[in-house]
């Protein structure tokens, strides 16, 4: 079954296009990472996921529901982190949950959902007095609230520690164990790396890449980079690497040139480099991260927020 299909998904504010024609398909169960830069449309699409806002045309389907027409029977089933919350600092973490429930019309035990995001130890303390990491964990209880089928998670590690961060993604695996679709968009790359089957990237409202990240590896020429340690860097010298044939990009990192290469192969352009550039002293092959395969797609500074 499909969690979530977006055909000729637009939206504009009006003359900014913040969504244009986004065609997307989630399946259930899948952990989907929903990258993009800042303004890159990625809140705005959540938003008309949830009918926090409507589209100027296309449309959503979630779980099997008109995200438009039957927005209530989505948001039921959907538990949300979303990336602006508040906590109220007067109430414990029991009350917080008490209070949801109630409001949500749903069944759950605050104790057990404080369990499962690992703070149940804290259930009457005063929220006021929770850490960043306790207050994010707060709102993802409130989140599990009645065993949703999907989480829509958006920044669910700003601001947490290591730690937090990764207590989170264990949290969210878990919950993917259950049965349930997570898709959530972030700016920490390693953390969509660690947990994601799949991923798409949006530019300035369109989709520009979506795959596993394997896959997106093979299908770019970001797939591997090339570290060379040299007997002279500067710029003049990642000038000239970037002329050469097979050389995609160049640039200085910290005390090596770090080189992006196509089509050609890697062992070749380290000889161009040797041979008729500069010297060159050592070098390694790094796979690139999900940060790197970023960048190769997102290029353009986003000039609104969405």
């Amino acid at each position: 079954m499909t969690a979530i299909q977006i055909d000729n998904l637009s939206k504009q504010f009006g003359d900014v296009v913040a969504v244009d024609g986004l065609d997307l398909t989630v399946e259930e169960g899948e952990i989907f990472g929903f990258l993009g830069p800042n303004g890159a449309g990625k809140s705005t699409t959540i938003d008309i996921i949830l009918d926090f806002t409507r589209p100027t045309s296309g449309s959503v389907s979630v779980l099997g529901h008109d995200a438009q027409r039957e927005g209530l029977a989505v948001r039921r089933r959907t538990g949300v982190l979303p990336d602006a919350y508040h906590v109220y600092d007067r109430l414990t973490g029991r009350e917080h949950l008490e209070f949801a429930i109630e409001a949500k019309e749903a069944n759950g035990e605050p104790e057990a959902l404080l369990e499962r995001v690992g703070i149940a130890d804290a259930a009457d303390r005063k929220a006021g007095g929770y850490s960043k990491g306790m207050r994010q964990r707060l709102i993802m209880a409130i989140a599990l609230i009645g065993d949703p089928d999907l989480l829509i998670l958006d920044e669910p590690s700003t601001g947490l520690d290591p730690n937090g961060a990764r207590e989170m993604r264990e949290i969210i695996r878990q919950e993917s164990e259950r049965g349930t679709t997570v898709f959530f968009s972030s700016h920490v790359m390693e953390q969509v790396e660690a947990v994601c089957d799949r991923v798409a990237i949006i530019n300035r409202g369109q989709l520009v890449a979506v795959d596993t990240i394997q896959g997106l590896r093979e299908a770019t020429e970001a797939g591997e980079t090339l570290y060379i340690e040299a007997s002279r860097i500067d710029e003049e010298i990642v000038g000239r690497i970037q002329q050469i044939d097979g050389v995609t990009g160049a640039t200085i990192d910290d005390d090596r040139i770090r080189v992006l290469v196509g089509d050609r192969s890697k062992f070749r352009v380290l000889e161009t480099i040797d041979d008729s550039v500069v010297q060159v002293e050592d070098f390694s092959v790094v796979t690139s991260s999900l940060g790197d395969l970023f960048s190769h797609y997102t290029t353009d500074q986003q000039e609104v927020t969405a």
